[in-house]
């Protein structure tokens, strides 16, 4: 048993849809997020910036007393997830990719389509995992750099998303034939209904739902689940904008939900 809290943390406001999941499957275990809303997004940003800003998030965490930190961002994890691996080898730390790549080959997909930033698409963290795994697979990858910042300004349930998300995805669709799908980006979940709409063919992986499902069975094998906790979860952002609250709000409904700010710039 171990009633410390898990670390979180994302760019924004994306890493929240892999803490509801957690609150879904393991409702006793305690957390503190933390979203680098004033610095959002990651995905335009090069990979040293990237990874000396997770650094900063991680050292936060972990002095928080946090017993494994979830990276709930594929772009963090693109680009610093050895690096953080390697700043703290005592501490789990995980990723959302490997476990959404492992669930897809598992699956036995054969021709695997990844929406994902500019950032985590340049890298092709998916294609070689995926390959890794599966040389025979087929992978193609598509950036969509204007999905997040509208998601951040709070534009996910309106026509200017919807027109975006098939600006994207049509062409992409029709000449890659793809019918599986990773959403390659913890914010995309929250444009799930989108695509389902106009490409019900296509089964979706989200990266914010795999990675749960494998830290719940570390925090098994560890002997690490919460028991009988009286969960107090803690939320920080780099900035309080309007669109955090809304986004809390939306995904914690009928939850005591406080965001207090913290700033990490050196």
């Amino acid at each position: 048993m171990d009633n410390r809290p898990i670390g979180f943390f994302d760019s924004g406001l994306g890493g929240l849809t892999s803490v509801y999941e957690l609150h879904k499957m393991l409702p006793e275990e305690k957390v503190i997020y933390y979203g680098d809303t004033a610095r959002t997004p990651y995905g335009s940003k090069s990979p040293e910036t990237i990874r000396k800003f997770a650094t900063q998030i991680v050292d936060y965490l972990v002095s928080k007393d946090t017993k494994m930190i979830i990276i709930a961002c594929n772009t963090v994890t693109s680009w610093a997830l050895d690096s953080l691996r390697e700043r703290y080898p005592d501490m789990p730390i995980l990723g959302v990719i490997g476990p959404t790549v492992r669930k897809v080959v598992n699956d036995g997909c054969t021709k695997v389509g990844v929406l994902a930033t500019k950032a985590t698409v340049n890298s092709d963290v998916y294609g070689k995992s995926l390959k890794a795994l599966d040389p025979d697979i087929e992978v193609h990858s598509l950036a969509c750099p204007a999905i997040v910042p509208l998601i951040e300004e709070g534009f996910t349930d309106t026509e200017i998303m919807d027109l975006t998300v098939r600006h994207y995805m049509d062409d992409f669709v029709e000449k890659t034939d793809v019918h599986d799908l990773i959403l390659g980006c913890t914010h995309y979940p929250l444009i799930a209904k989108h695509i389902r709409k106009h490409y019900p063919h296509i089964r979706l992986y989200s990266s914010s739902a795999e990675v749960i499902g494998e830290a719940a069975e570390l925090l098994r094998e560890k002997d690490m689940l919460a028991h009988d906790s009286d969960r107090q979860d803690r939320y920080y952002a780099s900035d309080l904008s309007e669109n955090f609250i809304s986004m809390t709000d939306l995904l914690f409904a009928g939850t005591d939900f406080r965001v207090k700010l913290k700033s990490l710039d050196e």
